[in-house]
Order: structure tokens, then C-alpha cells, then sequence
């Protein structure tokens, strides 16, 4: 059951007074590819001053590591971060010229890609001004107020940044996850050293794995790979290491928020959380990850750590990342059905046996209202998580998922009455069925891909979790989406009452090969392939699909008036396709087939038709849309009586873009500009 978050709620405002949903103006700012957007949090005012210093403090928390993501995204980041910014704030000139609006773009794109590659093509930005106008403006600023090195002038900073910034063939691009090329030298990211090529990663953290070892901590997470005199070393993130300045912020908000915490077994999560940080022992992350799986009665929730390491192009080492939120108790009702039945689901599952767990343990899902997103979260934010990634806690221990339906709804609100689906949808049936049941079906797949299908299936004795190195993102992103579209279509899931009638997957199924096939293209430029894993892993399902399927005239790209779209002739044999490329996927993760894998990804996530690129690209382009969205996040202030004591904790809605990445560069920004 789907619960409408606008019509169910009403939002405070910074004086504590109730904004109408009517009033709620979604959009905040629009740029370059990208439009902001504003998320509500419904049921916030509802919450015990206990679990709202809660969540102020976790909120806190996951600030503090802002800078820590922009310098793992590229060495230079912060420092051209801080150059521009100390531009734009003392900048005295014609802010109507072209050079100036160009800067002022281009700033904003860096905020919001945490660094100056863009946030999914991996791409470097190229800058719309002219070279001459920011070093121009860089010599008009006292040095005091640049990021100048130790003893270093104006002159020597231009000379380090500008390459940088204006040489397309300097750092080109964030992260190269494939090719024929050494995939840790080719990219820009701040993981590795100079000088570390793949091979030394790749035999250095295996010389450290133990094949017998049934329960391995994630070797590389949370470290540098450097080289020191010629001896690879790693430079540990964590208290008195690498990144020092900001942990110990955000391990003083987890003590804070320690003592807020609802239960004694989430305070232990905190203070785990915490020794991680202290110690940088990899174990002790782990036993944190058991502890936040086994949590299932805390309302408020967060995540905060190096997480995810889909930057890393060998899918070691990880982002830092913050979300903090609260459970959404009546769509949480989907989810617990979903939970509850996830044996039904694995038994069912068209893989081979051996790869089937016999036993799922400690599956959870929730439907959860999202307060505060931070590090690589943001502005850009995940719509569902399931963690933790390590495959023996996930067997042992099972796994936790949530979907993030104020983010959902935020989305589907901002995007009503765009035109999109008119340019691209084959006919009114779909477009009907998208209309209906798009909202609910979109939740759904999320909740399948993140409970039950990152969840799913397991490695084969012996398999190393790591086995399929540049291509597991990929891979394992295929692995849950198509777990979700395979039950989408299931009779259990009308039985389960998780969709209203037989017919509503088919929305989903539609958006989906539309999106794989032809509509994400709108993020890749021309003559570029796909590179973001979740885009590859996109396309790799509705393009294998589409092959595999053209004997049936399964799915075809129709021409009509001159334009392309997506025409599924038969979604039962569609669905028995997903199936089928599920059974493959899940084998080659269970095998640890990296040639499988490799052969897979490069056939079919990576080349795109040019020809089709750039109709629908001119086709897009005529809606005066933007292809990527983000989020501002609301302001936590909190409120005092004249003793100075915290009586309750509001929530602003009205901060603009550049006024929140200002305010977050000038209140969060603890580490030196090079680490």
C-alpha cells in the first residue's frame, strides 16, 4: 500500500508554522544539466524532542565529512573549491558577462558533483569561461584567502590549478571502470597514489586475502594506496590518520548523538560506529554492520561511514556518505510483506540452486522519510539503499533495505506536466499505465531491488567476493534490478496485495526499457560511452533483452513521424527474458566468472548508437528539461528557552542553493585544501 505523502501531511517552516502542500514549491534552482530540488519531511513535527536532537545531531554528523568526499574525488578538489569561492565572494565586476555567468555555472556544477568531473558521466567539466578571466581574478584576491601551499606563491598556484581545470587532457575523467587501459592510472580520483598502477592494487590487497577465511573484512575500504620511497602503503582514514581534522568532527556528533539514542542497542551501534573511526580496524566496521543490520526496532536511523565503492574502479575503496531518517510506519506495511516472504521469493528465483541461499537470515526492509543526506548523498541521493555490502554479514547475518519515498515523492511531484512522457511514451496505453500505477510501481521495484534482490543469492565456496573487480558494480546492480522486474510481474505479488491488478507491472516494465534503451542517453554526450554502473547496468538489461528477444519481435524500436520509441509486443515473454539473463547474472557473481562478466558488460552497458543518441538528444533538448536532479536539504535549527536549554528542533524550507553550499563551505570545511 502507497501512502500520499502530500496529502497525508503538512511541513513546518522555520517559524514552526504549517506550510500547506499546495504551497510547497519543489523546484529551488536550475542550471547547466542539472535542476535542485527541495524534499519534504512529513511527520517530523510529530517526533519526541528526544529523537529530533537525535537525528540534529546524526544530521550534524553527516556534514562534517563534506570535505573528505571532495578530496577522494580528485587531489586538487578542494583547492579549486575554496579558489572559486573566494572569486565569487569578492568578485566586484559585471556579473552580467558571459565569462562571469560561465563561472558562476560552472561553480555550482562543482558543489554539486563534490569536484570538478561530473557526478554520473565521470567526465571533467569544461569550463564555459575563459582561462585569462580566473587567473585574472585569482591575482585580484589576497593571497591570505587562497589555498596556497606552504611558502608557495599566486603564480605557483595558478600554474598547479589552471592545467587542471582547462586541459581537457588533464584528468579527463573521475573514474574508468573498463577498457583496455590501466583502470587505476587512467583515473582522476584521489584513492590511489601517484605512480600506483592496477596490478600493484590488485596483488597487494590479494597477497592479504586468506581463501579460507568464511567471514574477510573488506581489505582497502577505508584507506589511501600510496607509494612511500617505492613501498605501497596504505594511509587509513580514520582519527590521527588521513582525513584526522574532519573524523574528529563527526565523531564528536556521534557522541552527542549517543546520548540521544532510543535504545541501548542503538547507542552501542553509535559507539561502535565511533571506535571504527578511532581505530580504522576493519573488524571493527564489520562488527558495527552487525550490529546496525540486527537494528530493527529504532525509529530513527542513519548511515555514516565509507560505504559505497562505486568510485573506486576496482570496487575497493569507499565514498564517505551520510543518511539520516526516520521509518515512514504505514509504507513500511509494503516492505514487512516483502520481508516476511523473502524465502518464498529466493526458492522461487529462476537460478540455479546451488547459487540459492537455503536459509535467508535477518532480511529487513522499511519504508523510511529521509531528513538529512550528506557525502555522497548529496545533493545527488540515492532512492533506495540495502547494506551492509559485505557478502558473509549479508549470509550470516542477512541485510537491511530501505526505500527513500519522500525522495520518490519529491521527484514525482516536481516532475507532473513536463511533457516527457507525451515525447516519449509509444501511445496512450502506456502512458495510461504510467499515469495509473508509475508511482506505486516505481516504489515496488525499489523495494525488490534493494530487500530482496541485493539481498539474494549467494558466492560458492571459495568464490572471492571481489572476483569480478571493474565490473561488479555493474553487475551486481543488474543482479537486484533484475530480481525486481522478474517478481514484478509474479502472481504472488497480487496475492501479497503489493500491486492492485496483473496489469500495473507492465508500467514498470515500459519505463524501464525505455530508460535502458533510449531515454538515459540523455546524460551521456555525444560520442561518449556510458560509464555511471547504475546507467550501464541499465542498458545492459534492456539491450540484451532487446537482442535476445528480436526472433519473438519481443521488443521493438518503431519509427514513427521520424522518431524512435519503444514498442513491447509481449511482456510475459519479456519477463521470461529477465528471468533468464538473472539466472546468468547471479551465476557469474556466484562463480566469480570475470571473463562472463567482462564479455557481458562490454557487449552490451557500454557503445551507444550515435545515430539514436542524438535524435534523442535534439528530442529532449526541445523539452527544456534537465536530465539530472538533486536536493538542498532542510535547515535543522534548533530552539532554546532563555536558560539555553533545547526545547524543540524546526525544520527550514527556505535556503537556496548557493546560500546552503556557502553556508556548508564556510561551517564544514575542516581539512586542508591538499591531503
Amino acid at each position: 500500500m502507497t501512502v500520499s505523502i502530500l496529502s497525508a501531511s503538512t511541513c513546518a517552516d522555520s517559524t514552526g508554522e504549517q506550510v500547506s502542500p499546495g504551497e510547497f514549491n519543489y523546484v529551488v534552482d536550475k542550471f547547466a544539466d542539472l535542476e535542485i530540488l527541495r524534499y519534504q519531511v512529513p511527520g517530523f513535527e510529530t517526533l519526541s524532542l528526544q529523537q529530533k536532537q537525535l537525528l540534529y545531531h546524526l544530521s550534524e554528523a553527516g556534514q562534517m565529512g563534506r570535505d573528505i568526499l571532495f578530496d577522494q574525488n580528485g587531489r586538487y578538489n578542494l583547492a579549486i573549491r575554496r579558489t572559486l569561492e573566494a572569486i565569487y565572494l569578492n568578485y566586484k565586476g559585471d556579473t552580467s558577462g558571459r565569462d562571469y555567468q560561465e563561472f558562476e555555472t560552472y561553480l555550482k556544477r562543482v558543489w554539486f558533483a563534490n569536484g570538478i568531473h561530473h557526478h554520473y558521466a565521470e567526465d571533467k567539466f569544461i569550463p564555459g569561461f575563459s582561462q585569462e578571466f580566473f587567473e585574472s581574478e585569482v591575482r585580484k584576491l589576497a593571497p591570505g584567502i587562497l589555498p596556497l601551499k606552504a611558502g608557495s606563491t599566486v603564480d605557483q598556484l595558478l600554474a598547479e590549478l589552471s592545467p587542471v581545470i582547462f586541459d581537457p587532457a588533464v584528468f579527463p575523467k573521475k573514474t574508468v571502470q573498463s577498457g583496455d587501459v590501466d583502470v587505476i592510472v587512467a583515473s582522476a580520483n584521489n584513492y590511489y597514489g601517484e605512480g600506483v598502477t592496477q596490478a600493484e592494487v590488485e596483488n597487494f590487497y590479494d597477497r592479504m586475502k586468506d581463501p579460507a577465511d568464511q567471514t574477510p573484512v573488506s581489505y582497502g575500504l577505508n584507506s589511501r594506496l600510496v607509494k612511500e620511497n617505492g613501498v605501497l602503503t596504505e594511509k587509513t582514514w580514520k582519527v590521527g590518520g588521513l582525513y584526522s581534522d574532519a573524523i574528529v568532527q563527526i565523531v564528536s556528533e556521534l557522541e552527542k548523538a549517543a546520548t540521544f539514542a532510543e535504545n541501548d542497542h542503538q547507542r552501542r551501534i553509535i559507539e561502535t560506529l565511533i571506535a571504527f573511526y578511532r581505530s580504522g580496524d576493519l573488524k571493527t566496521f564489520d562488527e558495527y554492520s552487525v550490529l546496525w543490520v540486527q537494528d530493527t526496532a529504532s525509529e530513527v536511523d542513519f548511515v555514516n561511514g565509507f560505504i559505497e565503492t562505486y568510485g573506486d574502479p576496482l570496487g575497493l575503496k569507499a565514498s564517505w556518505e551520510s543518511t539520516v531518517n526516520f521509518i515512514n510506519k504505514e509504507a513500511t506495511k509494503r516492505t514487512k510483506i516483502i520481508s516476511d516472504h523473502a524465502q518464498w521469493f529466493e526458492d522461487h528465483s529462476p537460478v540455479d540452486d546451488r547459487f540459492k541461499k537455503k536459509e535467508v537470515k535477518g532480511v529487513s526492509a522499511k519504508v523510511i522519510t529521509v531528513a538529512s543526506i550528506g557525502g555522497d548523498c548529496y545533493p545527488a541521493t540515492p532512492i533506495g539503499i540495502n547494506l551492509p555490502n559485505a557478502d558473509w554479514i549479508r549470509r550470516d547475518h542477512g541485510s537491511k533495505s530501505v526505500t527513500i519515498e519522500n525522495i520518490t515523492e519529491a521527484y514525482d511531484k516536481a516532475s507532473q506536466g513536463n511533457g516527457f512522457n507525451e515525447e516519449f511514451v509509444w501511445s496512450d496505453t502506456e502512458r495510461e499505465l504510467m499515469k495509473q500505477y508509475g508511482f506505486i510501481t516505481d516504489n515496488l521495484h525499489t523495494d525488490l531491488h534493494e530487500c530482496l534482490g541485493h539481498g539474494s543469492g549467494q558466492l560458492l565456496p571459495g568464490t572471492d567476493p571481489d572476483a569480478l573487480k571493474a565490473y561488479s558494480s555493474t553487475l551486481e546492480e543488474a543482479r537486484a534490478d533484475l530480481f525486481g522486474l522478474y517478481y514484478m510481474a509474479d502472481p504472488k505479488i497480487i496475492e501479497l496485495n503489493l500491486l492492485p491488478d496483473a496489469n500495473a507491472y507492465k508500467s514498470e516494465y515500459y519505463k524501464f526499457m525505455m530508460n535502458g534503451l533510449m531515454t538515459q542517453l540523455v546524460r551521456i554526450e555525444p560520442g561518449k560511452d556510458v560509464e555511471e554502473a547504475h546507467m550501464r547496468n541499465r542498458q545492459l538489461i534492456a539491450r540484451w533483452a532487446y537482442e535476445q528477444g528480436k526472433a519473438d519481435n519481443v521488443v521493438e524500436l518503431r519509427k514513427r513521424d521520424g522518431k524512435t520509441y519503444v514498442v513491447i509486443n509481449d511482456y510475459e515473454k519479456l519477463r521470461a527474458l529477465f528471468g533468464t539473463l538473472l539466472g546468468e547474472v547471479q551465476r557469474i557473481k556466484s562463480e566469480g566468472d570475470l571473463a562472463a562478466g567482462k564479455k557481458l558488460v562490454e557487449d552490451y552497458a557500454v557503445k551507444v548508437d550515435p545515430v539514436l543518441h542524438q535524435e534523442i538528444l535534439d528530442r529532449y533538448a526541445a523539452l527544456n528539461l534537465s536530465p539530472y536532479k538533486g536536493f538542498v536539504n532542510p535547515v535543522m535549527k534548533q530552539v532554546t528557552n532563555k536558560n539555553g536549554e533545547v526545547t524543540d528542533i524546526v525544520l527550514d524550507y527556505t535556503e537556496g542553493y548557493t546560500e546552503q553550499m556557502l553556508r556548508y563551505s564556510r561551517d564544514y570545511s575542516f581539512l586542508p585544501s591538499y591531503n
